[in-house]
């Protein structure tokens, strides 16, 4: 998984809530292994650190486009 906050929908308004600024400050990009998920998975379920707030911008040409054929 790569966390890029930089094209994050939420940027800004969730940062102080979510695990990678808690964890890691604000970077970038982050990239986490299928582990490192599942720690951080384990961390905020047991109300340890925030969940993963991230939201990637979808660019508007790719949302819900036909097929032409």
């Amino acid at each position: 998984m790569v966390v890029d906050c930089d094209s994050c929908e939420v940027r800004g308004k969730a940062c102080q809530e979510c695990v990678v600024s808690v964890l890691l400050g604000p970077p970038s990009t982050v990239e986490l292994d299928s582990s490192e998920q599942r720690a951080i998975d384990v961390l905020a379920s047991a109300g340890m650190v925030p969940k993963l707030r991230l939201i990637p911008i979808t660019p508007l040409n790719t949302v819900n486009t036909p097929e032409v054929a």
